[in-house]
């Protein structure tokens, strides 16, 4: 579990393909404090395994149906890619609630300098945008952003100079793929109401007459 709050950026190495996928090797530093083989690590908001770690640099297995789902196909050496280790306990959910489980990949359809500011516009499936509510919150590439403007088959996000600065997001533009995963709670809440009105029954004669009542 994540929480959609960058903590650095690291640097694609090595890019090996296996019958599998592929095994990334990703240059970093501060999150290598502490971690060990086995530790969950998000890179661009997709949720892998380190499989092998040491002070400069990290591995991880990719597998053939990840790079179908994400961008992590499109990443080549020298590339910057969004870091963040998996969220402990003691910690502060700065963000909101990420599992690292991307749900499709968007398109940035326009991009819009404001200052030092910027608007970004990301184009998503059907798919998504159900769950895409004003105000709320999405992972785009790893990082929790909040939807500025709502649109039928897009939404936008307001970057702050602090946001680009200190994640990759800063150096896309239109044209660009993007990770996206949705809110859970969305996603519990539909399930829930769902089921919901699953079970109730619609009152019409016969159900009347069976409960005595006709």
């Amino acid at each position: 579990m994540f929480t959609g709050i960058v903590e650095e950026i690291g640097v694609v190495g090595e890019v090996k393909r296996t019958s599998q996928g592929v095994v990334l090797s990703i240059g970093a530093s501060g999150v290598l404090t502490d971690s060990k083989i086995g530790d969950s690590i998000a890179i661009d908001g997709v949720c892998l395994t380190m499989t092998q770690v040491d002070n400069a640099k990290f591995t991880a297995d990719v597998t053939s149906e990840t790079l179908r789902r994400t961008t992590l196909g499109d990443r080549i050496r020298g590339d910057g890619v969004n870091l963040e280790r998996s969220l402990q306990l003691n910690s502060r959910l700065g963000g909101h609630i990420v599992l690292g489980h991307v749900d499709d990949v968007g398109v940035i359809s326009d991009w819009k300098d404001e200052g030092d500011s910027s608007m970004m516009r990301v184009s998503a499936s059907p798919d998504v945008m159900r769950y895409v509510v004003f105000k709320g919150s999405i992972c785009v590439d790893g990082i929790s952003l909040t939807i500025a403007n709502l649109f039928e088959t897009a939404f936008e996000i307001a970057l702050i100079p602090h946001t680009k600065r200190v994640t990759t997001i800063g150096k896309k533009r239109a044209g660009d793929r993007v990770n996206l995963e949705v809110d859970l709670l969305g996603r519990y809440v539909e399930k829930l109401l769902g089921e919901q009105s699953q079970s109730i029954r619609s009152v019409d004669f016969a159900f009347l007459k069976s409960h005595g009542f006709a």
